[in-house]
């Protein structure tokens, strides 16, 4: 931990990221600490504050560069130099030896590799920061890849999630850091990484969207072979598609560019409103295109690991508010925003949607072909965190998704018009799901509920009575008992008031004979004191 710590101080040094910090806003002891600090003997160099942030990331090694990788999707939170800087990593990461792999499978799968894999590859095909992939191939004569997670690689990863979390507490001392909302940040990715250990869920997800994409021709996703997969080990059928970003190579096989890209439009609709399950890591070298009838182009898609989902409500809230973005109705966004409580209550929609105008008009005045969906739903989030929005992290997934959907769909065909893809299909959509069909199917899905429900009904509806009636007499009865107790009170202030009154002249009585002679020798101010003095020790 210690030699780790070293090698993290001498990075920061290296490449003098101390100053990204905004001294002016540091307190007074941070800012003179810096004033005095030896860092400033380094020179900053030339690059830009964002690429010296990239290079210190891909020196710290591979869960730095993921973090970095993660970090860019949070356009909401961090300054788009430094946003699109960090979308820039690449997560190129040195193989660990081919024998160390075989024994990792080994252990795994409780066999030997000769009796698992009719032929096993040592060296592999691609390496990741947390897994690599070699070739294989089943005794049934099947092409398969065998993704084994790297030895160690959970210790390392707790070491620098140990490390994280002590930059995040110190970062939270900053005022301007601490909207960034630093622990926040860091306990988000270590959620995600950790989950990416346990190759289980990314074959449970990958199944799952197989099924929702089964026999379609829109996306073809490759089977798992789940009597060899465990915690450290996932057994997938190979693939041999055309990477998405090899252009030249969909051309020279004639592939229907357009219709490429606008499907991956489809998928991602289809994926997010159909499915409410959609592959959320989609970057070009997760995604392939078959080499079949390239004139009717199909997705391939592998590296299920992070997917995401929304609830209903935010499937209708997110639909209606694009829609509403197609009509330019700036009212009803600020509005579904507010009736869906991603801001506050207390925020006023005709402000809300002014600010949003101002943001979004510039944008909508150009053709259609020239609009990037992607950065007005940034605009918007941005737009909405001044109102005190509080960020959504399915939101920011799906954002992050757009992004790369329509950014890969403009790179295969620049003329891409992704608003009348995308239009007619929430509209469809929308129309399914409040119209008569829609109100059919979820009565018919409902149904075996309902019909369980319907016999008990009326014990339900007796019991609801039952219920009412007595806290009806149970309020009763209180209001009685309450009602005794302010009596007494009353009973018992009036009683109180008699008895000082009683004891008051009683003590006059007695004490007239000297209370007489000292009156004589008094003045009449004092006098008047004590008259005042007696009434209100009769009056209370």
């Amino acid at each position: 931990m210690g030699f780790r710590l070293l090698r993290i101080l001498w990075v920061i040094t290296r490449y003098r990221l101390d100053t990204l910090l905004p001294l002016q806003r540091l307190p007074w002891w941070l800012r003179l600490a810096f004033l005095f600090s030896p860092l400033r003997l380094v020179p900053v160099g030339r690059c830009s504050g964002g690429e010296r942030l990239r290079l210190a990331l891909e020196s710290l090694g591979p869960v730095f560069v993921k973090f970095g990788q993660l970090l860019s999707t949070r356009r909401d939170l961090l300054p788009e130099e430094i946003a699109d800087e960090l979308r820039r990593l690449q997560d190129q990461v040195p193989p660990f030896p081919g024998d160390e792999a075989r024994a990792l499978v080994e252990s795994e799968l409780r066999m030997s590799v000769e009796v698992a894999f009719a032929h096993f590859e040592p060296e592999p095909l691609a390496s990741a920061s947390i897994a690599q992939v070699h070739a294989a191939r089943l005794h049934t004569g099947e092409d398969v890849v065998v993704k084994i997670i790297r030895p160690a690689i959970d210790n390392i990863m707790r070491q620098d999630m140990a490390l994280m979390y002590r930059v995040a507490g110190v970062l939270t001392l900053i005022p301007e850091a601490r909207r960034l909302r630093p622990v926040e940040v860091v306990r988000d990715y270590e959620s995600t990484l950790f989950d990416e250990l346990d190759l289980r869920k990314e074959a449970a997800n990958t199944s799952q969207l197989k099924r929702n994409f089964l026999d379609s021709p829109l996306l073809y996703v490759p089977s798992i072979h789940w009597s060899l997969t465990r915690k450290r080990v996932m057994v997938q059928e190979r693939i041999h598609g055309i990477p998405v970003a090899d252009i030249a190579a969909l051309k020279a096989q004639g592939t229907d560019l357009k219709r490429l890209a606008e499907r991956g439009v489809e998928i991602f609709f289809t994926q997010v409103f159909r499915d409410n399950f959609f592959h959320a890591d989609m970057h070009p070298g997760n995604i392939f295109v078959a080499r079949e009838r390239p004139q009717d182009p199909q997705y391939i898609a592998i590296d299920c690991g992070i997917v995401g989902s929304l609830t209903r409500e935010d499937q209708d809230y997110l639909a209606r508010n694009l829609l509403a973005f197609f009509h330019q109705d700036y009212y009803q966004v600020a509005a579904l925003h507010i009736e869906s409580g991603w801001v506050g209550e207390e925020t006023r929609a005709n402000e809300f949607a002014a600010a949003i105008r101002t943001v979004c008009e510039p944008i909508l005045e150009k053709p259609l072909k020239d609009i990037s969906f992607g950065q007005v739903l940034l605009g918007l989030f941005q737009t909405a965190r001044r109102f005190n929005m509080e960020v959504q992290p399915q939101l920011v997934l799906l954002q992050k998704t757009l992004l790369n959907i329509e950014g890969l769909g403009r790179q295969l065909y620049p003329d891409l018009d992704l608003w009348s893809t995308a239009k007619p299909y929430l509209e469809r959509w929308m129309e399914e799901r409040a119209g008569a069909v829609g109100l059919w199917e979820s009565l018919k899905r409902q149904a075996p509920e309902l019909s369980r429900q319907l016999p008990e009904l009326p014990s339900v509806a007796h019991q609801a009575l039952s219920r009412i009636e007595h806290e009806h007499r149970q309020r009763r009865r209180q209001a009685l008992a309450l009602g005794g107790i302010q009596r007494q009170l009353r009973e018992g202030r009036r009683g109180g008031r008699r008895l000082r009154l009683g004891v008051l002249l009683a003590g006059l009585a007695l004490a007239w004979q000297p209370l007489t002679e000292w009156a004589a020798n008094q003045p009449w101010p004092v006098l008047i004191a004590a008259f005042i003095g007696l009434l209100l020790l009769a009056w209370q």
